[in-house]
């Protein structure tokens, strides 16, 4: 199938690039239309973790069907393949998601495992000219990847129905947007993916961030229950909780690591704490919050006074607040008021996403800052890039809008149980490990949320030498600081060659 697929294309690779196009245009029709399905193939080289790599790069869109076998939806896709492989049955392929819900696969494309990143500074701000670079960490070496935009973002889109109107938006909110629907059709869209390109062989791999997370757990255990399609892996980027329970004082004790970090990085800790590593002051926090912390806010109003005294003082200590503060909160501090309070005094807000960055409010007072000041400084330089890569590099030739963030609400949160999906599909394949990889300076999905939803995966501990977590000294995007681009991709190289049984090897326990 795969040759007769390339032989589809070989002709129109010989026109110029600008010639073949993912729009349908027609002099007499400006319409914004999509092709369902539509490919533009071309040719890169690239060195990559110190070993030349030739790669293709499949720029396409494949086709969401229904039960009747008709297109209801495009999906646009960036497929990377290495070239020169002798056995690619034994070549990894690895699917990646970004999340929102309504976000484009945009942020891990060109930053993190692709095999080009986004033109920031060392430590992940935008600089001009905007646009791409060489990648030298990209995961490429060692795994093709396929880069997906669910329905709505990117130039993923909506197709009429074969009546030619498009179906209401309930009826779309039924078919795409929630937990369950959105894993039911992506499930459906990577068979199709995987069958086209004759990777049913191949050792298979899931990467999500963020919301992206939620996903691929749930597809973890569709693709093996409903596709019969097993996966080696899944990677668990800056982790939601998955349909996890983390509430009331368990969700406030395990903030508090993450005012930590967030602290120490800004210098607002007492001269004791600060002069140390973080990697020293972390393990001290996360041991208070857990033993001392968490079991004071059970209790409440019940709690003696004199403890309260010395937990606000201590929660005070190591968040950076005042003891004040920490009393008037009733020893639960809210994240948004944190990001307002810590450097109130010096008339700066920090980032939600990535604590690193810092804002300017309209007023020093208040409970919230007026706006997310990594968020903008991200859309500031991926936009224009991912915009400038998919046209003039990858030929890409569309009118549609790419979607940073799409229509895709209100989202169906309901019946989210993910993260007992992904333990069920473990327990089902002896194969299958996870990675949890976080940012310490993430105050949006908090790096120790994410550790406690993997203590609480497998409540059991018979998988617990299947699950792996690493931490990094950035934010909800760790990998926009160089030093961690480097550092988190050979984390994945390493979780992939761990992931990847014998030759011959059995799947059982």
């Amino acid at each position: 199938m795969k040759l007769l697929f390339c032989r589809a294309v070989a002709g129109l690779m010989l026109l110029q690039l600008s010639a073949f196009s993912a729009l349908a245009h027609d002099k007499d029709d400006h319409r914004r239309t999509l092709q369902a399905e539509s490919v533009v193939v071309t040719d890169h080289r690239a060195e990559i973790n110190g070993e030349r790599v030739d790669y293709k790069a499949y720029a396409g869109f494949l086709p969401v069907w229904d039960e009747e076998g008709h297109p209801i939806a495009t999906l646009q896709y960036t497929y990377y393949e290495r070239q020169g492989v002798s056995n690619q049955e034994r070549r990894p392929l690895m699917f990646s998601f970004n999340g929102g819900p309504g976000s484009a696969s945009v942020w891990m494309h060109i930053a993190y495992t692709g095999p080009k990143s986004l033109r920031v500074d060392d430590e992940g701000f935008p600089i001009q000219p905007y646009g791409v670079k060489d990648n030298p960490h990209s995961v490429l070496d060692s795994t093709d990847i396929v880069f997906v935009n669910p329905v709505n973002t990117g130039y993923s889109r909506v197709l009429p129905g074969p009546d030619g109107e498009m179906p209401s938006r309930e009826q779309q909110r039924e078919m795409f947007f929630g937990v369950n629907s959105d894993i039911e059709y992506l499930a459906e869209w990577m068979n199709t993916f995987v069958t086209r390109y004759e990777r049913w062989r191949s050792p298979k791999f899931l990467i999500g961030e963020s919301y992206g997370t939620t996903r691929v757990a749930g597809l973890a255990h569709a693709l093996q229950n409903q596709q019969w399609m097993y996966i080696n892996g899944v990677v668990l980027v800056s982790p939601t909780d998955m349909g996890i329970e983390r509430n009331g004082p368990v969700k406030a004790a395990n903030r508090l690591p993450y005012f930590a970090a967030a602290a120490w990085y800004h210098e607002q800790l007492d001269e004791d704490l600060q002069s140390g590593d973080l990697y020293d002051l972390l393990p001290e926090v996360e041991d208070f919050a857990i033993n001392t912390y968490l079991p004071a806010l059970a209790r409440g109003a019940w709690l003696d006074e004199s403890e309260r005294e010395d937990v606000a003082r201590q929660v005070a200590r190591y968040s950076g607040l005042s003891e004040q503060s920490v009393l008037r909160s009733n020893l639960d501090i809210d994240t948004a008021f944190f990001w307002k309070e810590l450097l109130r005094d010096e008339g700066l807000t920090i980032g939600r996403l990535d604590s690193r960055y810092t804002g300017i409010d309209m007023n020093d007072v208040g409970e919230r800052p007026d706006f997310n000041s990594e968020l903008t400084s991200w859309l500031h330089s991926f936009t224009p890039a991912i915009n400038y890569y998919l046209r003039e590099e990858l030929g890409v030739r569309t009118d549609i809008k790419y979607n940073m963030f799409g229509p895709v609400h209100p989202w169906d949160r309901s019946n989210n149980n993910t993260g007992r999906q992904l333990r069920q599909a473990m327990a089902q394949n002896p194969f299958m490990n996870v990675l949890v990889q976080a940012g310490y300076y993430d105050g949006a999905t908090n790096y120790f949320d994410a550790k406690y939803s993997m203590w609480q995966l497998d409540p059991s501990g018979k998988m617990r030498d299947r699950l792996f977590f690493e931490g990094y000294r950035s934010g909800h995007m760790m990998y926009l600081r160089s030093e961690d681009l480097q550092l988190s991709n050979e984390d994945l190289r390493e979780f992939i060659r761990h992931s990847l049984p014998d030759e011959d090897q059995s799947a059982r326990y």
